[in-house]
């Protein structure tokens, strides 16, 4: 008896499943594109994003001027974003806030845009470019519209995505470190400090710069060995003036000792020459 019920169950949905999807191939193919953009909204507003996307592509061209228009391409930017296209969600969300100037869906649009691209921010590992493209679509929607109430939340996800670029900064300087490269971590490390002065890790950075400097003094032709050194000793003094009590304050103080010592022992050798 079960398996019976189970069988007129499955039966069942099939049947409507399979009515459904006639039903909407009927309004695909029709021609009607009043009837085809009334069902679009129809799934729209039930959460159908796919099938109303499909009817959407069908009728936006024949729209232009009309009333319906500016709905039309809201809810056709948003189906991109529920689907998780993201990359199409900001291109039709700035494309409706660019071209709708007078919509009351304006602001949404330009906010939407702007979180389209940061939900394609990757790790800070990866390229960076939708991480910065979100940052600049968050501070247009700031300055287009300062007094929104989503001011704040923006502000809010720009921290989050400066502190990536951030992460994305640091991680090369400690990969150019690491790979004894260190002029490259030198610079990489200082443009990190001029882009991010209140970065947390400011405290490593300094220590590394100050660290990075030694040991390229250290392996550096002599001709260069008494500009690199006395470099290095305004790293760390630099270092010792901020955080003089800083877990790394011990090492740099003997790292500002070697090179002192170094550097006198490079001016004698001059002065036997």
């Amino acid at each position: 008896m079960r398996k019976i019920i189970g069988s007129l169950l499955l039966a069942g949905f099939i049947f409507l499943a399979g009515s459904c999807k006639g039903s909407f191939e009927k309004i695909r193919t029709s021609g009607d594109a009043e009837l085809i953009l009334n069902k679009a909204f129809e799934y729209y507003e039930n959460e159908q994003y796919q099938r109303a996307q499909t009817l959407f592509d069908l009728v936006l061209n024949t729209l232009k001027g009309s009333d319906k228009a500016e709905k039309a391409y809201f809810c056709y930017a948003y189906t991109h974003y529920h689907l998780k296209q993201y990359l199409l969600g900001a291109y039709y969300f700035k494309n409706f806030s660019n071209t709708f100037l007078n919509s009351e869906f304006r602001e949404e649009a330009a906010f939407m845009s702007a979180y389209s691209n940061y939900q394609l921010s990757p790790t800070y590992r990866l390229d960076q470019g939708n991480t910065i493209a979100a940052i600049e679509e968050f501070q247009l929607f700031v300055n287009l519209f300062p007094e929104s109430k989503r001011v704040d939340e923006c502000n809010k996800l720009i921290d989050i995505l400066r502190r990536k670029l951030e992460e994305k900064a640091y991680s090369e300087g400690e990969l150019y470190f690491n790979l004894r490269q260190y002029q490259s971590a030198v610079i990489s490390f200082d443009n990190l400090l001029r882009d991010y002065p209140e970065s947390p890790d400011a405290e490593r950075v300094r220590y590394l710069v100050a660290k990075a400097n030694f040991l390229l003094s250290e392996n550096s032709i002599v001709e260069k060995k008494e500009e690199r050194y006395t470099e290095t000793i305004k790293r760390c003094d630099d270092f010792l003036e901020k955080y003089s009590t800083g877990k790394y304050a011990k090492e740099l103080k003997q790292v500002r000792k070697d090179s002192e010592e170094a550097l006198k022992a490079i001016k004698k050798r001059l002065k036997t020459t």
